[in-house]
């Protein structure tokens, strides 16, 4: 990408940034006196997030567009275009979302923009345990509805069910500390959960930089006859934004980066290497019976924050944290291992403010056997996988 061009696009996407600031906080940009206060704010943030989203959306489709011819023989973008993507405020725009979320609806705007909502990502609102949707005050009250009991049966045969309500990207063996995010498309574990400090007492292994992906799967000392397995799933916009405990198993080390908020849709995950690693995540590692377990929740485009039950101190998508397009490998941890945390297979383990990802990585013995297809449909607690023959 030529420099001058890229200096203007960087320059743009911090203005974008300041102005969705501005319209977060309440500035009136163009005021009308008649308007009551409370309607002024809610037009101003709806209306300041849709424009930001879809002048970024508009530069990024059409003066990207003088980039793609620049293709690999494998049909994957190169960097340039993936460059430009990147440097949109996407996470600017996702706190101004973030906020928006919680504005309070009007009583008689909240059945039709709910039910538009409804109709466009097909929600199940017969499954909520709150049906009608002019009870719930804002948008981020309809996110995180709250299901019927026994709408949702936790299998109880299997040792893995689904964490969530989505789609399965990809599973399988992890390979030499290289795992898929989607047919094709590779990233380490390494890279995506970091220093292996929770294995440690030591606060970041000097031989990290160093260790290769074979020297790191090695580091987490797979039990002989085991193996190391992972499974994605994806949420989309109108799934339960619940997500729930996969296993019955005990957290000893957390680990948040405050990342990207790219799309983690199925399109940029096929379009875009690594994915997973350049996005904000919260990584908790443990055991279960059968080893080493790890359960991480991505961020994406438009998801304010990752809220955790058990774990009410972690922040995400805030301002002061570093921008690790320009300082990567930033991370924050937390020791549990004093204090373990319990969970038991099928307890809610926190929420999405919109649709976003839950990567697990597990060690099992050799005869596990996963229950899922790649981009199957699947809903919280139905069998993931089991190492139980019968």
């Amino acid at each position: 990408m030529d420099k001058p061009f890229y200096w203007l696009l960087q320059k743009a996407s911090h203005i974008w940034q300041i102005a969705v600031r501005r319209t977060a906080k309440g500035i009136v940009l163009f005021p009308e006196k008649k308007r009551p206060e409370k309607t002024k704010t809610y037009v101003k943030i709806l209306g300041g997030t849709l424009w930001l989203s879809g002048t970024a959306f508009v530069c990024f489709h059409f003066i990207g567009r003088r980039n793609s011819e620049q293709r690999t023989k494998d049909g994957h973008t190169t960097n340039n275009r993936i460059e430009m993507y990147r440097i949109m405020p996407l996470k600017a725009i996702s706190r101004a979302w973030g906020k928006f979320n919680q504005l309070e609806l009007p009583v008689v705007l909240r059945r039709p923009l709910l039910g538009l909502y409804v109709w466009m990502f097909d929600c199940k609102v017969d499954e909520a345990m709150e049906t009608e949707l002019q009870n719930y005050k804002n948008l981020g009250e309809f996110f995180r509805r709250v299901l019927k009991p026994d709408i949702r049966l936790i299998s109880q045969k299997e040792e893995l069910t689904n964490p969530a309500d989505g789609k399965i990207l990809h599973f399988g063996e992890v390979t030499d500390g290289i795992l898929e995010q989607v047919k094709g498309i590779n990233y380490s574990v390494k890279h995506f959960l970091g220093p292996q400090t929770w294995n440690s007492n030591s606060k970041k292994s000097k031989r990290f930089a160093k260790q290769t992906d074979e020297e790191y799967f090695r580091g987490l000392k797979v039990k002989p006859g085991n193996k190391l397995y992972h499974c994605v799933v994806y949420l989309a916009p109108g799934d339960y934004h619940r997500f729930h405990s996969a296993a019955k198993w005990t957290i000893n080390y957390r680990r948040h980066f405050p990342g990207e908020l790219l799309s983690v849709s199925p399109g940029i995950a096929r379009w875009i290497h690594g994915l997973f690693v350049l996005n904000e995540r919260v990584a908790y590692m443990g055991n279960w019976e059968h080893g080493f377990f790890s359960y991480t929740a991505v961020g994406a485009t438009n998801v304010g924050s990752i809220k955790i039950y058990c774990d009410q101190e972690v922040m995400t998508n805030v301002k002061h944290h570093p921008d690790t397009r320009y300082t990567p490998g930033v991370y924050f941890d937390k020791d549990f291992r004093e204090n373990p945390i319990h969970v038991e297979k099928g307890e809610m383990f926190g929420e999405f403010n919109l649709g976003s990802t839950v990567v697990l990585i597990f060690e099992a013995p050799e005869n596990f056997k996963f229950n899922v297809n790649n981009d199957q449909k699947v809903r919280m607690g139905e069998p993931m996988g089991t190492c139980k023959t019968s």
